[in-house]
């Protein structure tokens, strides 16, 4: 497992959001909560949290950073079955 700050737009290490690598996929993490799940490549389809995907605005910049999208593509996803939302905290 690797655990990593994500960076902002300018470059610098962000406080409280973290990227974490596993042999089963890539996470999300704002503050001590999982927000998305991507597993490698032929996995299963990219998983967010039900309950905390779409929380706050602080959380929202970094997933949509996160997923190199804004949040009405995530949405569209989500319609679509693209995407998939699960309980990641439980």
């Amino acid at each position: 497992m690797k655990v990593r700050n994500m960076t902002n737009a300018a470059g610098n290490k962000t406080a409280n959001q973290y990227i974490v690598e596993t042999d089963e996929g890539t996470y999300f993490q704002s503050y001590d909560t999982i927000i998305i799940f991507e597993p490698r490549s032929g996995g299963g389809k990219t998983q967010l949290d039900v309950h905390k995907w779409d929380c706050t605005a602080t959380t929202g910049k970094y997933r949509n950073l996160f997923l190199g999208e804004h949040i009405a593509e995530t949405r569209r996803k989500i319609k679509a079955g693209i995407y998939e939302l699960v309980d990641l905290n439980k």
